[in-house]
């Protein structure tokens, strides 16, 4: 276990389920007036009784997401374990002299308690009722038959745990654990713990749980840190997002937008999937529990541990793991589409569904939704979608269900309107503030106002003036297009011929000249620094004209930057079938990407994909977005074009590929 994880002993599940029935059936024994002692019996040949711990479970899951339990805990119950309930020890088997001390003190509470009628025998609650977890979407077989046996350790903000993690803020409390984001002042940076009573009939599970989540090493699951049973307690510490918001968070607003809901699943999915193929299953996705951080990247949080600490089976609520977690992926997408949840009680700040209301598609809650995304929450979430569609029961086929929709585009940023300036009538001129108006007097004549003076040699002078630094920047232009081309083209360049100054005439605004699209003929995969084919059966995607399917490059560690890695970049070789003038070329990416426009170079004499890569000239520098333009100076007449990709986005898979959704050329 990474930091250093210590040893726990552990017993075998036949001598640990021994050992709790002979406890149970002892103290009902002593409860009713026969006390007895009892030993155990040590190689766990004891029949468990009715009630025991090893009865199967009796309760029904909740009709929430497979037994999930809300965001926000209920306050942790008292400091000592109830009256009546044996505490089950999960290091080493009790001997004969530890079980009837047990089985005496437990009687001995339990008569008390009902002579003084007290209640809290039954945990705070009125005698006859059976217990209750108090989270509201826990899964009563966990204490129908099992009785709580220890409550969570109690804990204060400073506590250091196992002499190296300093508690700072309890996040969270139950009956049965606490959670509390902590300092490792080892490595100095904040983690999240959480604690748990080593004696509790939970602990062995958490442990393991903990262990097997950490054996996982998917980046894209919250990961765990340590699992340690250390004398009378229990914790697990885990990675914590200090900048991640989890997705309860970010529905409190309202609904996701299409593209950032189908991100949302598209991940989780692959996610969870990934988890299932090697054996791991969540059991308690909840939107608490999925994270998206900075980047935009989904992370999620207390796989296979946060179903241990509450006690949940391992199968799921109904029994099958991968459609639990399936139909909770489902439950996730609904709200994101709807802003509620798509059962009847109010859970994560979401309102529920009313209760008349069953296997209802996204679409028909609320109105705008998109069609794809609500098809598939309602196949993953319900077991007879409507319309008659194939419900979808595991990961794994929900995820081949994601990859055949058609790719949602991000939506394009809205521009502010633009407000044209006031115009000013540079011709008038200017008048005094306020202008006071004369009166003539009765039986005067007006005095007639002097015309006012004009200048006509200021504007003459600033006409010519325009007029002469027009032509100047016109030669100026003329003469660097001219140069840039024979740099270019390696042939003599020619002087610009001089316009006169007596025959010029005041310039116009040009025409502007409307492009017209160059047909690419053919793509190749360019790889001069390496041997292997960049996507040779996705080529034709890249100039089909569609913006939902794309060519995809091999996968690589590093994005080529900023530090220099082995390989500076992978570029995709366009050939327009002739000689063209062309002018702008349009690349749609599928992710962020960093790329140049390049041209072959006056010493590419054969093939150009066999070129090197020295033997390109830069036509135009990199660009980095999802959609960039590149325009030359002057039209650039060449058959070949090369989109070099230098700097790549990192795939859910933690691998880095370049993904060109389509390519337009204009001359």
């Amino acid at each position: 276990m990474a930091d250093g994880t210590k040893a726990v002993v552990d017993t075998s599940a036949a001598d640990g389920a021994a050992d709790e029935a002979a406890l149970a059936t002892a103290i009902d024994e002593l409860a009713e007036g026969t006390a007895r002692a009892t030993t155990a019996d040590d190689d766990g040949r004891r029949t468990p009784e009715a009630g025991s711990p090893d009865d199967p479970p009796t309760g029904t899951g909740s009709p929430d997401d497979g037994g999930s339990s809300t965001g926000s805990d209920s306050p942790a119950g008292s400091g000592s374990p109830a009256p009546g309930e044996g505490v089950s020890e999960t290091t080493a088997p009790l001997s004969a002299t530890e079980i009837a001390a047990e089985l005496s003190a437990g009687a001995a509470r339990a008569a008390e308690a009902r002579r003084r009628g007290d209640t809290a025998a039954t945990g705070g609650r009125p005698s006859g009722r059976p217990p209750q977890d108090p989270q509201p979407t826990h899964d009563p077989r966990d204490t129908g038959t099992l009785p709580q046996t220890l409550p969570a350790p109690l804990r204060h903000s400073g506590d250091m745990i196992g002499h190296r993690y300093r508690l700072e803020e309890c996040i969270s409390q139950t009956e049965t654990f606490s959670s509390w984001r902590a300092v490792d002042e080892k490595l100095r940076r904040a983690v999240g713990v959480h604690l748990m009573a080593s004696g509790h009939q939970r602990a062995r599970k958490v442990l393991a749980a903990a262990k097997s989540a950490a054996l996982l090493g998917d980046p894209r699951f919250v990961q765990v840190l340590d699992a340690v049973q250390e004398g009378e307690l229990v914790y697990v510490v885990r990675e914590w997002l200090p900048h991640a918001s989890d997705l309860a968070k970010l529905l409190a607003d309202g609904p996701m937008e299409p593209h950032e809901a189908y991100q949302m699943v598209r991940q989780v999915t692959d996610a969870v999937a990934a988890a299932h193929r090697r054996g791991q299953a969540h059991l308690r996705l909840t939107p608490r529990c999925v994270l998206r951080t900075d980047s935009g990247q989904y992370r999620i949080n207390g796989i296979a541990v946060d179903a241990a600490l509450r006690g949940l089976p391992s199968g799921g609520a109904d029994g099958d793991a991968e459609r639990s977690d399936t139909r909770a992926i489902g439950a996730l997408l609904f709200a994101a589409l709807t802003h509620r949840w798509p059962y009847p009680e109010d859970r994560y700040d979401l309102q529920g569904l009313p209760r008349n209301l069953r296997d209802v598609a996204p679409d028909q809650v609320r109105a705008g939704v998109h069609k794809g995304l609500s098809e598939l929450a309602a196949r993953a979430l319900f077991d007879q979608p409507p319309h008659h569609a194939e419900p979808i029961s595991t990961p794994q086929e929900l995820a081949k269900a994601i990859a055949l929709m058609p790719r949602i585009r991000q939506p394009e940023p809205e521009l502010p309107a633009f407000t044209a300036p006031p115009r000013h009538n540079t011709h008038a001129l200017p008048t005094a503030p306020n202008p006071t108006r004369v009166v003539a007097a009765p039986g005067t004549a007006p005095v007639p106002m002097a015309a006012p003076v004009r200048r006509p040699g200021r504007r003459l002078r600033r006409v010519v003036k325009v007029t002469a630094w027009t032509v100047a920047l016109s030669a100026i232009g003329v003469a660097s297009w001219q140069l840039v081309d024979h740099l270019r083209s390696g042939s003599p360049a020619v002087a610009a011929p001089q316009p006169s100054s007596s025959s010029a005439s005041p310039s116009t605004h040009a025409v502007p000249r409307t492009p017209v699209p160059i047909p690419v003929r053919e793509a190749f995969d360019y790889n001069p620094l390496g041997s292997s084919p960049q996507g040779k059966d996705s080529l034709p995607n890249a100039i089909d004209g569609k913006t939902d399917t794309e060519w995809t490059t091999g996968w690589y560690n590093d994005p080529f930057g900023p530090k220099p890695p082995a390989k500076e970049g992978v570029g995709l070789l366009l050939d327009l079938g002739s000689p063209q003038a062309v002018s702008t070329v349009n690349v749609q990416f599928a992710t962020a990407t960093t790329a140049e426009l390049r041209i072959p170079g006056a010493g590419i004499a054969g093939d150009p994909v066999s070129a090197k890569l020295g033997d390109f000239t830069v036509a135009a520098a990199k660009k980095t977005g999802t959609t960039v333009e590149y325009t030359v100076d002057s039209p650039v007449t060449t058959r070949y074009l090369l989109i070099w990709l230098t700097g790549l986005s990192k795939d859910p898979d933690s691998k880095y590929r370049g993904h060109v959704s389509e390519v337009r050329v204009s001359g």
